[in-house]
């Protein structure tokens, strides 16, 4: 068997694992039947998007490239700080999904945030719009993160909201490749990202729709409609990994690291994700305005 599929199978198994294990409430029932340790769930979830955070600030730093300026002296302090307000909100049950003006204004940075990488690269090569593209583009997602479930430190309480979101984002990517490796012809964008094809993204939109039926149809308790997730997942998906493409392509970068061992870096596992959540926070948003 070759080495180096052997290494991005048993790597992938640890990461999704890790994953599994901090968004699902199952981690917190494992500790405590096999090692008798009593842990709010919501706990391991926020210390593995804390460190998500910080490795893909990390990872962002590095990518950009940063020169001598003070700027780069900013990046992990002022990531610190943003992330820290968010961190109130969640152990302070603040994220109550109502239409706040400063939400709007976050989510609408993470925006363009995106189209800058697209239209306005130009602007990231000077450090002080480096630094404000990494801690928009690797901090406020991380922390809308921490708004998705429904958590209850008191009681252990503890939704899936999150979990949900993965495996819409894994199924995304997953049969969106197979799609594209079986009848891809038409690419998407063949300078940013050669392997993507209409085809493929047509495979990832039709399986993600059926999970999302079955999501909703057996998790009704959780915020939103899941066929709409669903599709907001299908569309947005893509395109985070495009966003990332582009940016490592603009700065001559293959991988944003090397931290999982034959798949990249973390910024490289979860692209998808820093673009739909702030797009799924906005709809849990608007679902409950409306």
């Amino acid at each position: 068997m070759d080495k180096n599929f052997t290494q991005r199978s048993l790597s992938g198994i640890v990461y999704v694992a890790l994953l599994v294990f901090c968004v699902h409430p199952i981690g917190a029932d494992l500790l405590y039947r096999f090692f008798s340790i009593n842990i709010a769930q919501a706990y391991l979830y926020f210390g593995l998007i804390t460190l998500l955070t910080l490795g893909c600030l990390w990872e962002v730093f590095n990518i950009l490239k940063f020169g001598k300026s003070y700027e780069r002296w900013l990046v992990f302090p002022l990531g610190a700080f943003v992330f820290y307000l968010f961190a109130k909100r969640y152990f302070g049950y603040d994220f109550y999904f109502n239409f706040r003006v400063s939400e709007m204004l976050a989510l609408s940075l993470i925006g363009i945030a995106a189209v800058t990488v697209f239209k306005f690269v130009q602007e990231l090569y000077y450090d002080n719009g480096k630094l404000i593209f990494a801690v928009i583009y690797a901090v406020l997602p991380f922390g809308f993160a921490l708004g998705l479930p429904q958590v209850s430190f008191m009681e252990g309480g503890f939704s899936k909201e999150v979990f949900y979101l993965f495996i819409l984002i894994w199924s995304s990517d997953t049969f969106a490749y197979i799609a594209g490796r079986l009848f891809g012809k038409h690419k998407m964008a063949p300078k940013i990202s050669p392997k993507k094809t209409w085809e493929g993204f047509a495979g990832g939109v039709l399986l993600t729709l059926v999970l999302s039926f079955f999501i909703q149809s057996y998790s009704e308790e959780m915020r939103g409609n899941w066929m709409v997730v669903g599709v907001l997942v299908a569309v947005f998906a893509p395109l985070g990994d495009l966003v990332e493409s582009q940016l490592k392509r603009s700065f001559g970068v293959k991988d944003s690291g090397n931290i999982i061992p034959g798949h990249g870096g973390i910024l490289d596992r979860l692209d998808s994700f820093i673009i739909c959540v702030p797009v799924v926070y906005l709809y849990f948003v608007l679902d409950r305005w409306i």
